[in-house]
């Protein structure tokens, strides 16, 4: 069977796999994406997706931040320790910027990319479930199964930005595997009090809840055992919410609705390293994250964005020794810090201890007071380790 030479195949067409090939659509380079999902269907996914204000510049120069609808602004994060004292506000107006970060409907991101695809030069396939890949020197090769015929192609480079089922078919990268032993539950919440641009991350022995604004409502991330989870996903709305209101407290009022909950277990995974022979991984095949924080989606769209910038840069060397070693080199101290801070913030407040608790709290207190330390903490979250 005759195979097409692309200069790049892209393998994951979520939003970070659709943002690198956005970033390409001029560089006059043959790009083929592979999605294994469908096109955007009339069914919305209300996950949401938090963009700090570095990702929002990201999303301004692909063309896409112009098209979402209802983006809702996070002016202030609000971070606590439930069962402890200290807490500490973080604010826009601080770092000198319009907001900290946005949160979007996933669903809208989606559909928004996807359009945007259509008016670019790309090889774009949905339904297309990639079944072997592997690469030499020369090239990458990869087999992909689509409208029932399986097919074959070859690019200079081979990018994985899928949940990483296929980097153990890449030889020379290990992916590393920490069950946090903890399960999130996600869920659309109305209170009694409206909000007002300001995101809650609250700390609990069992794990972190998390209250991101999103249009009129709250989208929930609650942190909490398998054996819990289970449990709550089980609860009647008027148990649930009330559940909810004794380990979240009162900020927000009264708990008066809630949208069909959804669950799945957090674990902590990662890559090394991130590139190999003709292959390079972005995204979720390169890291995946605790919700804690937020960072996760942010850092693989600047995984995007580096890897774009030099397959522009270098365009003769696309998938060459020399053009992933810097793109490994550029992204490690990025992608190991983004890893290492929500790793540490889970460790450190998901616990009984409580002398480490009161530590923790003394450090919450501790920052609230020190503006220097808040604008630099601000900044890496927004903008990663270069701040």
């Amino acid at each position: 069977m005759a195979s097409k030479h692309y200069d790049l195949i892209i393998i994951g067409g979520g939003p970070v796999g659709m943002s690198l090939s956005l970033a390409l659509r001029n560089s006059g380079l043959s790009v083929l994406l592979l999605e294994a999902r469908g096109a955007p269907e009339k069914k919305e996914d209300p996950r949401p997706l938090a963009f700090s204000h570095g990702s929002r510049l990201i999303l301004q120069r692909l063309g896409v931040w112009e098209s979402l609808p209802k983006i809702s602004l996070i002016t202030a994060i609000h971070i606590s320790n439930r069962g402890g004292f200290g807490r500490t506000v973080l604010t826009a107006c601080e770092v000198g910027v319009p907001a900290l970060g946005y949160v979007v409907a996933h669903h809208d991101v989606f559909r928004a990319m996807h359009e945007r695809l259509q008016d670019c030069r790309i090889d774009y396939l949905t339904e297309a479930q990639v079944i072997r890949l592997e690469s030499d020197v020369t090239e990458g090769r990869g087999e992909f199964r689509h409208n029932g015929v399986i097919k074959q192609v070859t690019a200079n480079l081979l990018v994985l930005a899928d949940g990483g089922r296929l980097t153990g078919q890449v030889e020379g990268i290990t992916q590393h595997v920490h069950d946090y032993e903890q399960w999130a539950i996600v869920a659309r919440i109305e209170t009694s009090l409206p909000q007002c641009g300001t995101a809650y991350e609250r700390f609990t022995s069992d794990g972190p809840v998390a209250f991101l604004p999103l249009d009129k409502y709250f989208s929930l991330v609650w942190s909490v055992s398998p054996s819990a989870a289970q449990e709550i996903l089980s609860l009647d709305d008027v148990t649930f919410l009330a559940r909810l209101h004794h380990q979240f407290g009162d900020r927000l009022g009264k708990f008066i609705g809630a949208s069909k909950r959804s669950g799945f277990p957090l674990a902590l995974k990662y890559a090394e390293p991130t590139t190999a022979c003709r292959v390079a991984l972005i995204g979720n095949a390169a890291q995946t994250l605790h919700p804690v924080a937020g960072q996760g989606f942010n850092l693989g769209l600047r995984d995007a964005w580096e890897l774009s910038g030099e397959i522009i840069i270098m365009p003769s060397e696309v998938g060459s020794p020399t053009m992933l070693s810097k793109y490994r080199d550029k992204r490690q101290t990025d992608s190991g810090a983004g890893r290492i801070f929500t790793d540490s913030l889970v460790k450190l407040f998901s616990n009984d201890d409580i002398l480490l608790r009161g530590v923790c709290g003394i450090g919450l207190s501790a920052l609230d007071c020190l503006p220097s330390a808040k604008r630099f903490v601000a900044k890496r979250m927004m903008f990663g380790s270069r701040g």
